[in-house]
């Protein structure tokens, strides 16, 4: 028992160390690069580097670098001064910016949509996590508001990219999700009413540039009701996401 929690042990720093030797290190060239709190100018100024000084590139964030320093300090430094860093060898630090391949390789997108729903205007937020390169799963939330009613949408999907590293690339989707509808005519009373649909649909995605993406989709629905009365409704959208 004790030797396997020493060797449970020596297997966590192990990780732990590997996974701090992965961080590049680059040099300060200028007299000094500045650290703020958080990925942008507005955040304050917590510390600066000198020149000669190394840093650790833990990540990126849009034009913002997060570096940690040789004493331990961590902040975020602006892709203006980083790119006046230089490699361990003395080379000028290159940050490329994310491309179509970093697109066919993404795990995760979020997105705001919007277009109509049964000819009545449509507003929908997603987040997608891909479960490989051409399948990913998709969790939505859909607003439709109509002249006599409101709907809120929840939505579950799977999305089939099957040409995933095109530039503009088609994809189908087969999900379940649940539909509230609310009267908006106060004159007569009528309780909310919630229902089972399904949804099958195709689409197509265009990387744009950096991290970001157009969509536009198609999807048909049925509602299946109480009172076993199934209704199909017609949806087309249209937005845009960003992938990381």
């Amino acid at each position: 028992m004790r030797a396997g929690l020493c060797a449970l042990l020596l297997l966590v720093v192990t990780l732990v160390n590997a996974d701090e030797d992965v961080y590049p290190e680059v040099k300060v060239a200028d007299p000094y690069i500045e650290l703020h709190t958080g990925p942008g100018k507005g955040y304050p100024i917590v510390h600066v580097v000198d020149r000669g000084d190394f840093v650790e590139v833990i990540k990126r964030k849009t034009d913002w670098f997060k570096v940690r320093t040789a004493k331990g300090k961590i902040g975020w430094v602006s892709r203006i001064q980083m790119e006046k860093t230089l490699t361990p060898n003395g080379e000028v630090a290159e940050f490329v910016d994310a491309g179509l391949g970093d697109f066919s390789k993404r795990r995760w997108e979020m997105g705001l949509v919007g277009g109509t729903f049964n000819g009545a205007p449509v507003m929908t937020v997603y987040g997608a996590y891909a479960l490989g390169a051409n399948l990913s799963a998709e969790i939505s939330a859909s607003q439709v508001t109509g002249d006599f009613s409101s709907s809120d949408l929840v939505n579950f999907n799977l999305l089939s990219q099957p040409f995933s590293k095109w530039r503009y690339s088609p994809f189908f989707t087969l999900g379940l999700g649940q539909i509230t509808t609310s009267p908006s005519v106060t004159l007569i009373q009528v309780e909310d009413s919630q229902d089972l649909i399904a949804h099958m649909g195709i689409g197509i995605k265009m990387y744009l540039t950096r991290r970001f993406i157009f969509r536009a989709e198609y999807k048909n629905y049925v509602g299946f009701t109480s009172n076993d009365d199934n209704k199909e409704f017609e949806e087309w959208k249209a937005g845009f996401a960003f992938f990381f």
